[in-house]
């Protein structure tokens, strides 16, 4: 039985369009131990989490993602250079783990914070309790799933083409793709 996840990162340092780019990377730059007990006891290859945008306009779900492998030594603790170095972290006994994860599905917009908090079905939701900063919570089913219903739901509604009348030529609407934005990833800030 596959388990289920929140996880958080802000979108101007890797967002659900730069997943979707890449198609999975690695979760780095956990620096809280009850989350890096999750990756470590708890969290399996094949479960399925919620990509949550945070500190953002709006902060919200974004998408759905895979976990592929956990407990893996996250390498920005022995990089010198990286905000999240811990040189107290053994090389044989890494205290930092990440996971990595991959791509399924962008919610054509993200399902801001307050409409998770007017479903009654996620009342129990971790983020939404007060004081949660945690990067990584876990979520029941119930919770997966109605915040990916809501996420697939939340397309904007398609303009409706007007009818010509007979013998009228119907013009098309200008258009085109819009752009999915993202920025280039910047590691361990998750």
């Amino acid at each position: 039985m596959p388990q289920y996840w929140l996880l958080k990162c802000e979108p101007d340092v890797y967002s659900i369009h730069d997943l979707a780019r890449e198609g999975a990377t690695g979760w780095d730059g956990v620096r809280n131990y009850q989350v890096r007990n999750f990756m470590r006891d708890t969290m399996k290859s094949g479960d399925l989490g919620i990509f949550y945008h945070s500190n953002a306009d709006p902060s919200g779900a974004a998408g759905v993602l895979r976990i592929e492998r956990t407990g893996i030594p996250d390498p920005t603790q022995f990089d010198p250079a990286s905000d999240y170095h811990d040189p107290k972290s053994p090389v044989l006994n890494p205290t930092w783990l990440m996971c990595e994860v991959a791509f399924i599905e962008a919610f054509p917009q993200v399902v801001a914070l307050e409409r998770l908090r007017d479903n009654a079905a996620l009342a129990g939701l971790h983020i939404l309790r007060r004081g949660n900063r945690l990067s990584i919570t876990p979520l029941t089913e119930s919770e997966f799933r109605a915040i990916r219903k809501m996420g697939q739901a939340s397309a904007p509604p398609r303009p409706q083409q007007a009818r010509s009348a007979p013998g009228k030529r119907s013009s098309k609407p200008s258009g085109g793709k819009a752009a999915t934005g993202g920025s280039s990833p910047a590691r361990g800030t998750r």
